[in-house]
């Protein structure tokens, strides 16, 4: 799907780029700024396809069909250079954010092209470019930016088009949808089963609210009440035992998980092996929409790209320089986190001590509390290379397992990791059937 997905956007830009100018009587400078979107959407798709599968075909043009099926892969640094070309070129001709009319909401912005030149770059370890590129939009340069106040309402309906949201995936209730929480929410919420639920891994990753992680000395961390005062993104994020779940009209009820742990008869939402439950014991509550429709129907836009994300890039780039100081993280790490929930000075405050690769640690924790279940993990863990250390073994959920094994928490999924071989995905056989130019990533 990916493949045939992104390469279907590609064609779709490339025919209207290639037909636009045909249109009788149009408005230059609308022609001007539908390429720009157009050549920024091929962008990144192209980015995306490069991202996990490496050397592409690059297709500047529709290709013919014989052009389709004799078609020859791309270097990666090739694709890469296309993308960055692209961006540069269409950033003059998008709109800063300031300059949309209430209706144009949600289209490509100077600052979205920026956004994403940062993203390639900072995959492709170009520190030195990041910080460049990312200067002036923290000056708002490319149009104005800040935190949203709230990280719970940063994902609630009446909060779309808020400070933060920089490009995201355009829905709208009724007219067009998302339904993935139906297999996402608790069972008592009105979901039918659970086929994603969150890790333990990632519930470990939350720090105390003195900053502290959960292992360390002075954490004030109990493992037998371990969701109290803990980072609040926790609580905005995923669904654990005793979870007090809100709805719209301000009702609430508990989430009962631990296996005989429901006051009642009624138990949708226990832990049991093999039900429709959830297999870690977790659920998910970030992007729950409160006013979803039936089977929880959702027009809640999807961001791609927010206001903490080019913080946290800047932060990444500066550390990875030797730049990092208690300006930078005032800057970037400081009011990310105040903004989830954090007062304590020990969370709140630079800590040099830690030096580069203890800031590194810190930095990496942060993307993936800030941006746990939004899609951005899997990349970090590829672009770090660190699957090999994080993606083999087990997979845990919460502690109502035996407590002979792994302490108590449960063994979900067995995962294994393969560094000459996982960090690419394998080119689709049917698509190596049709065209044999294109060849396979390595030990496939």
């Amino acid at each position: 799907e990916e493949w045939n997905d992104r390469y279907g956007g590609i064609k779709s830009c490339n025919l209207l780029l290639e037909n636009i100018d045909r249109v009788p009587n149009a408005d230059p400078g609308v022609i001007t700024r539908m390429k720009a979107e157009a050549r920024f959407i091929r962008a990144f798709q192209h980015f995306q396809l490069t991202t996990w599968f490496g050397d592409i075909p690059l297709l500047q043009k529709d290709p013919s069909l014989s052009e389709a099926t004799t078609i020859s892969r791309t270097s990666h640094a090739e694709v890469i250079q296309f993308v960055l070309d692209e961006l540069n070129a269409v950033i003059p001709a998008l709109p800063k954010n300031t300059q949309l009319a209430t209706a144009d909401r949600g289209k490509i912005t100077m600052g979205a092209a920026v956004a994403l030149k940062a993203r390639v770059l900072l995959y492709e370890g170009k520190w030195q470019e990041v910080v460049q590129t990312l200067e002036p939009f923290l000056t708002n340069t490319y149009g104005t930016y800040s935190l949203f106040p709230s990280y719970e309402g940063l994902f609630q309906q009446q909060n779309e088009y808020n400070s933060e949201d920089i490009l995201s995936l355009q829905y709208v209730p009724i007219d067009r949808t998302w339904g993935e929480f139906f297999d996402m929410a608790p069972i008592s919420a009105g979901s039918r089963l659970n086929a994603l639920a969150p890790t333990q891994e990632l519930v470990d990753s939350y720090l105390m609210l003195n900053g502290k992680k959960i292992n360390e000395t002075g954490s004030g961390y109990n493992e037998s009440d371990p969701y109290v005062n803990r980072d609040p993104r926790l609580t905005y994020t995923v669904v654990y035992d005793q979870y007090n779940w809100k709805e719209a009209d301000g009702s609430s009820h508990v989430i009962y998980i631990k296996p005989g742990s429901s006051p009642t008869n009624e138990h949708p939402d226990e832990f049991a092996q093999g039900s429709s439950s959830t297999p870690t014991g977790y659920f998910t509550r970030k992007y729950y929409d409160v006013q979803h429709g039936t089977d929880l129907k959702s027009g809640i836009n999807l961001m791609l790209f927010r206001y903490a994300d080019v913080l946290l890039m800047y932060a990444e780039a500066k550390n990875e320089l030797s730049q990092m100081t208690s300006t930078v993280w005032d800057q970037t790490i400081k009011p990310i986190r105040s903004r989830a929930g954090f007062t304590d000075a020990a969370a709140l405050n630079y800590n040099g001590a830690l030096g580069q690769a203890g800031l590194k640690e810190v930095i990496r924790n942060e993307r993936r509390t800030e941006f746990g279940m939004e899609g951005l993990r899997i990349f970090d863990i590829r672009r770090w290379k660190i699957a090999e250390n994080v993606l083999n073994g087990y997979a845990h959920g919460a502690k109502f397992g035996v407590s002979s094994v792994d302490n108590g928490y449960l063994r979900v999924n067995l995962r294994t990791f393969d560094p000459g071989k996982h960090y690419l995905w394998p080119i689709p056989r049917d698509e190596r059937l049709i065209n044999t130019n294109l060849s396979q990533n390595p030990n496939w």
